[in-house]
């Protein structure tokens, strides 16, 4: 067995160990923890396969939470924000598809293994096999984990930007109503009324009733 393992974490080229008798013999308590031993090379791959499940199933249920049920949420347009914030927001949002894709496909190599099939001529032992399979398993899980975590991370910078990134300097128009004066950027006209975007909100202005109308670099 040992020369098995050798000979597989070798790349095949085995490995020659000399071999000789235990002058002691084996006791109840070495035997018991001989059959303990095989028990768990034996359960290895399910149990690391079964953790990979509940990691997937886990990681995707706080993916979902963060983008389908919208617990965080920023501007609906990052048309509003200045132009390099917005495209800074796009890239965080490619990077997180791409990590997150990566960390998906690295949670479903270790949940359920590699789409190959090894030829007969290099099949190894079962217990050699599925040790070997338990530890890249293994690696890709805590692979998978890290990028699923990473690209939540990338989620939450995005809506961070959208949040206190600057929004987009354009022309301003200054109107004055008997109401008062309102400043802000223009969203339509129509209809005989000009509805601007101010600090606090849309405001739609009654063009019949405008004493003044100015264009300006900045609001007051």
């Amino acid at each position: 067995m040992r020369r098995l393992l050798d000979r597989a974490r070798t790349g095949g080229t085995p490995v020659s160990r000399p071999l000789s008798p235990d002058p002691t013999p084996a006791t109840h308590a070495d035997l018991r923890l001989a059959q303990e031993r095989d028990r768990l090379l034996r359960t290895e791959l399910p149990r690391v396969r079964a953790a990979a499940a509940a990691w997937r199933n886990g990681l995707g249920g706080l993916l979902a939470a963060l983008v389908g049920f919208s617990l965080v949420r920023g501007r609906s347009d990052i048309g509003q924000l200045a132009e390099r914030w917005a495209v800074a927001v796009g890239f965080l949002l490619l990077a997180a598809l791409v990590v997150g894709t990566s960390g998906a496909l690295m949670l479903l190599r270790a949940a359920h293994g590699r789409p190959a099939v090894t030829a007969a001529e290099d099949l190894l032992p079962s217990p050699v096999g599925d040790h070997l399979e338990a530890l890249d398993c293994a690696k890709a899980l805590r692979s998978g984990i890290a990028l699923t975590l990473a690209c939540a991370l990338l989620l939450l910078s995005a809506v961070a930007t959208t949040w206190y990134g600057p929004e987009r300097t354009g022309p301003m128009t200054q109107v004055t109503t008997p109401s008062g004066t309102f400043c802000g950027s223009t969203v339509r006209v129509g209809h005989g009324t000009l509805v601007l975007r101010t600090a606090a909100g849309e405001v739609t202005v009654d063009l019949a009733r405008v004493s003044t109308l100015s264009a300006a670099t900045a609001c007051p």
